[in-house]
């Protein structure tokens, strides 16, 4: 399993009359079959399923391209709300910038990714670290590759948290994220630059002092693995992808190398409990891989909760993570990071990374795995906020976010593209509407 080390902390009018037929034919076909050849690459991991290449860290659409300084002197700024796409040298430290108020909470995550080529150390990954402008450290949070040594995206996240009774990283003003390598020469590591994507957030106050200790009970029994038949859901390739899904089994195929992300909408006072399989083979080998497959909980703000490593031997196999108490604004107060990190309501992330391991002892796959996703308990009205927060809406579970996770399919998408992925329509039947709509436009050419 992972390590981990936290501190407190225009066309013109007419144009197509002058145009053959012929031409015109050919231009709605090539719409038609652009669009269906559009409809049938999402998400991307259906992509790479297909091509038997696990797809690479899928970047939010529209990130902001910045450089990390080598000194906090000159750190560029990340505004809350942003997110920004950077690189980790195999060396040295990168600095950004926060301006930050005095009432809010601020949390940055930072995801690193490597390229499927790279080799890593059992104790290699990232390192977040948030300063003040006296330089005070006000978090410290490391997460690594763990013993499959298999590089694949991993985040970690530092905050600036306002909190009764501190006097450090209190003051509104600038303050500072440092990312680092944990152990860039750690021997099996290669020295190449690793590419990042950054988003800062900013949780408001709220308008009524609740409790500041965390609460004292909760049921911490290890619930049962939720049974039923599996429905399919194929996963996104980054957190901005992430495919919604709510309490259930869902099964989809991932190949050795390949990190699939999933969102599930926890509401305050309701707990998320996971258990992930992984199938059997036919292959005749019975090597065993220690983590082989890796499932990891990341809250709202990507903050690294816990894991679970699934050994393989061939054969069937299982594991859970651990019990894990309500979504409660008080957890902030836990001595525990564990519990500290399930501090929001919002869409928490499930990210699955099958180990490149795995394919010298049993091929490229893919293999089925299963997760049977548990969310107990009825959402409670939580904390009364002081204005919103940065982003909009992403320490709440909204009806669209539950109606995203039902259909699997991300909020905000249109009409067309949520049909084609509930419906299920691949790459034939895509091209047999692009061809149909080609018979109607050429019929009516025809006839002109």
């Amino acid at each position: 399993m992972r390590g981990r080390c936290r501190t407190a902390w225009g066309r013109r009018a007419g144009a197509w009359r002058h145009r053959p037929v012929a031409a015109v034919r050919l231009g709605a076909l090539a719409v038609a079959l652009g669009a269906a050849a559009a409809a049938v690459s999402l998400p991307a991991a259906a992509a790479a399923l297909t091509s038997g290449t696990p797809s690479p860290y899928a970047f939010a659409e529209g990130a902001q391209s910045v450089e990390g300084a080598r000194s906090t002197g000159n750190a560029p700024l990340l505004k809350p709300g942003g997110t920004y796409k950077s690189s980790l040298p195999g060396s040295g430290k990168v600095s950004y910038r926060l301006d930050l108020d005095a009432a809010s909470n601020a949390y940055v995550s930072v995801t690193a990714a490597p390229s499927p080529g790279s080799t890593v150390s059992v104790i290699d990954g990232v390192r977040v670290t948030v300063q003040d402008a006296e330089g005070n450290t006000c978090s410290t949070d490391n997460t690594s590759f763990g013993i499959a040594r298999s590089p694949h995206p991993i985040a970690a996240w530092g905050m600036r948290q306002i909190s009764p009774g501190k006097t450090l990283c209190q003051k509104a003003g600038a303050h500072y994220v440092t990312v680092e390598r944990v152990d860039p020469d750690g021997e099996g590591s290669s020295p190449d630059a690793w590419d990042l994507e950054l988003v800062a957030m900013t949780e408001p106050r709220t308008a009524k002092t609740g409790p500041t200790s965390a609460p004292g009970v909760w049921n911490s029994a290890t619930p049962q693995p939720l049974q039923g038949e599996a429905e399919r859901r194929e996963g996104g390739a980054g957190f901005t992808g992430a495919t919604p899904i709510d309490q259930g089994v869902w099964q989809d195929d991932i190949r050795p190398g390949q990190t699939l992300f999933y969102a599930v909408p926890v509401d305050w006072g309701q707990q998320i409990s996971v258990t992930a399989e992984l199938g059997s083979t036919d292959s005749g080998s019975t090597d065993y891989i220690s983590d082989a497959l890796d499932l990891t909980l990341y809250n709202p703000a990507r903050g690294d909760i816990a894991d679970v490593g699934v050994g393989y031997n061939g054969g069937q196999n299982s594991g859970s993570l651990p019990a894990l108490p309500p979504a409660d604004h008080a957890n902030r107060y836990a001595a525990t990071a564990q519990v500290s990190a399930l501090r929001f309501a919002g869409s928490y992330y499930l990210v699955a990374h099958l180990s490149e391991g795995v394919a010298a002892a049993y091929g490229d796959g893919p293999f089925p795995m299963t997760l049977r996703v548990r969310v107990s308990g009825q959402p409670q009205s939580g904390p009364e906020y002081v204005g919103e927060s940065e982003p909009k809406g992403v320490f709440e579970v909204s009806d669209q976010d539950r109606e995203a996770a039902a259909e699997g399919v991300a909020a905000g998408d249109d009409t067309a593209m949520r049909v084609l992925a509930v419906g299920g329509i691949g790459t034939g039947s895509a091209l047999l509407v692009g061809l149909g709509v080609w018979t109607v436009l050429a019929r009516r050419g025809t006839a002109a």
